[in-house]
């Protein structure tokens, strides 16, 4: 999975965005940041994160944990966007939550002074380039954490972006997320339903 990240400014109102993500399906050696820095578009993973006011980690679940600890105190203090299913595959997907209880709960234990928020992880990374991938309405952003003023940050992020941003509740419910990921992969993989489709909350 790949996050581009949105085009940045300083305002307080337009926080400054770092994706961190991996260019392969590798470990976090190949992890690489991208965000609008003065001295170019990437950057070493520290000195983006030390940066950026929201950090999105785009990587394998794993690999998120081993660089969200290997940044952790670039981190402190920063929203950290954990946007990773931790899975393994049998006969289709399978939710592998760590000991923690979920991908963003062990994030968040790594880096223990981020603000972690779950969201971006229940479609795939073409809904990332483009939120009307699948047409009109645009993609919905569930988002989970126990930081409100970040789940705050994030949905400006994302509305910026072009998401419509659901609230999913406090970061115990990123677990839910979680399997909504895996449902969502299950569909399009196993159960050949294609790549073009998101869950959506209709009123």
């Amino acid at each position: 999975m790949t996050f581009d990240p949105l085009p940045v400014s300083t305002s307080l109102h337009r926080p400054k965005i770092v994706g961190i993500l991996s260019v392969h399906s590798g470990r976090h050696a190949e992890a690489l940041a991208r965000a609008q820095l003065p001295h170019g578009p990437r950057a070493e993973p520290a000195a983006a994160a030390a940066w950026g006011d929201v950090v999105f980690l785009a990587l394998p679940a794993d690999a998120a944990v081993d660089v969200a600890r290997s940044l952790a105190k670039e981190l402190e203090g920063k929203v950290v966007v954990d946007c990773t299913n931790p899975l393994t595959w049998k006969d289709g997907p399978v939710w592998a939550p760590p000991k923690e209880g979920s991908g963003a709960a062990a994030v968040a234990a790594a880096a223990a002074g981020a603000r972690v928020v779950k969201g971006f992880n229940t479609f795939g990374a073409e809904f990332h380039l483009d939120p009307e991938h699948a047409g009109k309405p645009a993609a919905q952003v569930f988002l989970a954490g126990d930081d409100a003023d970040a789940k705050s940050k994030v949905t400006v992020v994302a509305t910026k972006g072009g998401f419509r941003v659901v609230d999913a509740g406090p970061m115990r419910n990123a677990a839910v997320l979680e399997n909504l990921a895996i449902l969502w992969i299950h569909l399009a993989t196993v159960g050949k339903q294609g790549r073009a489709f998101v869950f959506a909350m209709q009123k």
